[in-house]
């Protein structure tokens, strides 16, 4: 074949498929768009209200002092079911159980101590001594004495300070310390279980210093105030108030507070108090 022949021929093909692409999109019905659709934009989710929610209300009571690491000292307002640490701070007034707690603040005192101490053995009565640190490092040997007749310890701080409760922490365990081991020194065998703030000055800080140091504190439920000597009332009158005062609102399970430093007419008073008491309860030492 010739080559314009060959020229002819090409042109007519070409001719006869640019008419038949023509005539088949004419005759096409539009077909939907599957393209899929574009992706909506990303933008980020609006801003919540700047109102917070109100809190939900606790159920829970608010813990009166921070608890030391491990077990809270037994009667600490920390611990469970605890219904009888009514005193100021959390401190505890009554011991729990049916038994009535006779506590004696101040001592050790050479001219008083050894005859309650002597009076408590002969009713087979044991009792708490919430001893002052000075006085014990005085006098170990009366510490000692109380120790063997299976009475309770009590730390009643070094001198018998009224505004402990507002010192430092750390000036606070100082003192505590310097008393137990003063007690110690006496004792080397004997357990420090309490502390009594003096005049029941019980601040939350003051409770918590002697919980660390693993010391329940105790305040009392009754206070027949045998420290506070009238003006003009006697010796005989003074000690008729105190047994009176006494026996009138002892109750099962109060912690009793009294004193045997300096103060003869308590100690004259016990000599009464005691058989009254013993006939009508359960006079136990602190545990």
């Amino acid at each position: 074949m010739s080559r314009a022949r060959k020229a002819v021929l090409l042109g007519v093909v070409v001719l006869a498929v640019g008419l038949t692409g023509r005539a088949a999109a004419q005759s096409t019905p539009d077909e939907p768009d599957t393209r899929p659709a574009a992706a909506p934009a990303t933008s980020q989710p609006a801003a919540p209200a700047t109102s917070k929610p109100a809190p939900p209300k606790s159920t829970t009571k608010p813990s009166i002092q921070a608890p030391p690491k491990g077990k809270p000292a037994k009667g600490n307002p920390n611990g469970k079911n605890i219904s009888y640490a009514g005193g100021p701070a959390g401190s505890r007034t009554m011991t729990g159980t049916k038994g009535i707690a006779l506590t004696f603040d101040d001592g050790p005192d050479p001219a008083t101590t050894p005859q309650l101490l002597k009076m408590l053995a002969q009713q087979h009565v044991k009792a708490t001594f919430c001893l002052v640190g000075k006085n014990a490092a005085r006098h170990p040997e009366l510490v000692r004495q109380i120790v063997a007749g299976g009475h309770t310890l009590c730390n009643h701080t070094w001198d018998h300070s009224l505004k402990i409760g507002k010192d430092p922490e750390a000036k606070i365990r100082t003192d505590l310390m310097r008393t137990n081991n003063a007690i110690l020194r006496a004792a080397p065998n004997a357990k420090v279980k309490y502390f009594r703030a003096p005049g029941g000055n019980f601040t939350p800080r003051l409770v918590s210093v002697a919980n660390k140091l693993h010391m329940t504190s105790i305040y009392w439920k009754l206070d027949p105030r045998d420290w506070d000597h009238k003006k003009g009332e006697s010796s005989a009158a003074h000690r008729a108030r105190l047994i009176s005062t006494i026996e009138k609102h002892a109750r099962p399970g109060a912690i009793i507070l009294s004193h045997d430093y300096a103060q003869p007419d308590t100690i004259a008073a016990y000599r009464t108090l005691l058989p009254y008491l013993r006939k009508r309860f359960q006079l136990v030492a602190l545990p």
